[in-house]
């Protein structure tokens, strides 16, 4: 059943999570003002997009001491400028699950951080601690090729990649996990190999997130989730944000191309809601990352997506848990199981 209300009006009296969006380094233009960004917080004001996560982007390099200690800087100056830009104005740093629904009742615009790419953590498990000390919420375990951690769902044979490094996740990916579930990060298994990502749902105390996904059975595509990873996130409280990267939610055409819609983003909310439920369900962009679709291209367009949500009947306290209740969920939850 849909609300009487208009889906503007619905749409302003939710709050709205986007949970994954990169930010151009190192010439960063800055969020505060009108940028080229897809995500900038005038667009956010503009589109009702309450809060985001920006990402900090490693991309995957040789597996030596040069190259991890290379993306660890990178990391913690992209942390750093994260909240340099966050902070004031009407604008709020969050790192827990209670400032973020405290938005719910406020006007500011919410920043939240993570670290895309546990390369940059090397074979040194304190720099997650580091890492949630300047506010990440979650760790996305490998970007494209395999790492440390975790055999990658996209290898780099440019970078030496066989099929499998690990057959999964690493001894130091296991122990990584299980830090992650000490500090309260949220371990995000985007760009996991499958056999990595089934591991990690299996031995994390805490439920683990797909931040920037699709459905593999209406895409065929490596970085998008199959049945059984998705009903494996079911059975252990996880969620998957379904994002909009046209490749993940379309073949591409006679041009090489792939082209999508919030129609097509929907789409695979339909199908992941009836497959695992709506509470396993949730939303996310990858702007600046790649993502983009036809009605959603920039944060001032995010009206749009929840127009079409609600157009296909899910009612305004449905709309809320998809845009931000079940990752509100999974935050607390991780939250509890730091606290002992």
């Amino acid at each position: 059943m849909t609300d009487r209300l208009s889906p503007e009006a619905v749409h302003a009296a939710t709050l709205t999570l986007d949970t994954h969006v990169d930010i151009p380094w190192p010439e960063t233009p800055d969020p505060r003002g009108e940028t080229s960004r897809c995500v900038d917080f005038p667009k956010m004001a503009a589109g009702g997009l309450r809060a985001v996560v920006f990402a900090a982007y490693l991309p995957q390099g040789p597996l030596t001491a040069e190259g991890h200690a290379a993306a660890a800087a990178r990391c913690e100056a992209m942390l750093r400028s994260i909240r340099a830009t966050a902070a004031g104005g009407g604008r709020r740093i969050v790192t827990r699950a209670a400032e973020l629904a405290a938005l719910a009742g406020s006007p500011d615009l919410g920043v939240l951080l993570a670290v895309e790419n546990g390369y940059a953590m090397g074979e040194d498990l304190s720099r997650l601690a580091l890492w949630r000390g300047l506010g990440a919420c979650y760790v996305t375990l490998t970007h494209n090729g395999h790492n440390l951690l975790s055999d990658s769902a996209i290898p780099r044979p440019d970078l030496g990649d066989g099929a499998a490094l690990h057959g999964g996740l690493s001894a130091l990916g296991r122990q990584a996990v299980a830090e992650m579930n000490a500090l309260g990060l949220l371990i995000d298994v985007s760009h996991v190999a499958k056999s990595g990502m089934l591991q990690a749902v299996e031995i994390s105390r805490a439920p683990v997130v797909a931040t920037h996904t699709c459905v593999r059975a209406l895409r065929d595509h490596p970085r998008n989730l199959d049945d059984e990873q998705m009903d494996a996130l079911r059975a252990r409280g996880g969620l998957m944000q379904i994002t909009a990267v046209p490749s993940f939610l379309r073949a591409p055409g006679p041009d090489g191309k792939a082209r999508a819609s919030v129609a097509d983003l929907a789409d695979h909310v339909d199908y992941a809601v009836k497959r695992i439920g709506l509470e396993h369900v949730g939303l996310s962009s990858d702007f600046d990352g790649g993502g983009g679709v036809a009605g959603w291209m920039n944060a001032a367009e995010t009206g749009h997506l929840s127009a079409e949500l609600l157009r296909r009947g899910y009612d305004a306290a449905a709309l809320g848990l998809l845009w931000s209740g079940n990752f509100l969920r999974i935050m607390r939850k991780a939250e509890e199981i730091s606290a002992g």
